[in-house]
């Protein structure tokens, strides 16, 4: 029998997450698959009109989504987004800071409009959804926040110098906050390291990166990126499975981070992923003992 209050109620202890750049790829499944969790979903994008292959995957099968307008690069726009969650659920539980864009050239290559771009995509947009969600976050002692980085963030690699750059940044900066906003505060932070996808975000990549050739072909980085641009074509080829993954495994293991009482601060998620960082990543490969000697050191 139908009781309206009980739905309301039920309704309103439902989680609920924000996960920004969900009209392809990475954001696109983990939009369906925390929804087929029991997540509220708001599934952001920068353009709108990109979400009807969302939306009506959402309506097929019954899913508790709704799309809502945010571009990372917008404070405006992302500020509307948390107000309007706000203003329907009253929380927000969760936020999914997926949104990020592929970038390979190199530094003297790259034009300061290209720089500041793939900074502001992959970097700032990811401060700027935190410090729009925090102050909510605070304020109702509970929430997790989880920030999709790369293996680029751990490890610098050829002609990505200006991508791994900014990864690197959102690395640093989840790490600070884990280390004095979690335990006052309650809320938690995590951060997802991919390999290879593939998705449209890689397939985007490599053909910009491919499409610097021409641009390289009278200078000295010429046989240097053609031995780079051969071996990704060679790993995105149908031989490479254990080096690429595709969306829907990528947002298994979001999921997994997002199900955790106590949540990694990192994790990477397939064994190439791990193999490529394990230098970086064998002393402490979810990042806790870190943050607990951060703590110790300059909070105790």
């Amino acid at each position: 029998m139908w009781n309206e209050r009980s739905f309301q109620k039920r309704n309103h202890m439902k989680k609920n997450v924000l996960i920004t750049g969900t009209s392809s790829g990475v954001g696109y499944e983990s939009a369906l698959l925390f929804a087929k969790n029991g997540f509220k979903v708001y599934a952001s994008m920068r353009n709108l009109t990109k979400g009807e292959k969302l939306k009506e995957q959402a309506a097929a099968e019954d899913l508790d989504i709704h799309l809502i307008q945010l571009d990372v690069t917008d404070l405006d726009s992302i500020q509307a987004a948390v107000d309007t969650i706000i203003t329907a659920d009253g929380k927000i539980d969760m936020l999914i800071n997926n949104a990020g864009a592929g970038f390979g050239k190199t530094t003297e290559q790259a034009s300061i409009e290209e720089i500041k771009w793939v900074t502001d995509v992959n970097y700032l947009g990811v401060v700027y959804c935190c410090r729009a969600v925090i102050p909510q976050m605070r304020k109702q002692r509970s929430g997790h926040i989880i920030n999709i980085t790369s293996v680029g963030g751990l490890v610098g690699q050829p002609f990505n110098e200006l991508y791994c750059g900014a990864k690197f940044a959102v690395e640093g900066y989840t790490e600070s906050l884990a280390a004095y906003v979690s335990d006052p505060f309650n809320i938690q932070f995590s951060i997802v390291e991919p390999g290879g996808i593939s998705t449209e975000f890689m397939k985007s990549a490599i053909a910009n990166t491919a499409s610097a050739e021409g641009q390289l072909a009278s200078g000295e980085y010429l046989p240097i990126f053609q031995q780079y641009i051969a071996g990704t074509q060679a790993r995105a080829g149908e031989g490479a499975a254990q080096v690429y993954q595709t969306g829907a495994e990528v947002a298994a293991v979001i999921l997994e981070v997002a199900q955790q009482e106590q949540p990694p601060l990192r994790v990477r998620t397939s064994e190439w992923a791990e193999a490529l960082c394990h230098l970086k990543t064998a002393a402490d490969p979810d990042g806790t003992k870190l943050v607990n000697q951060v703590k110790s050191s300059f909070l105790s």
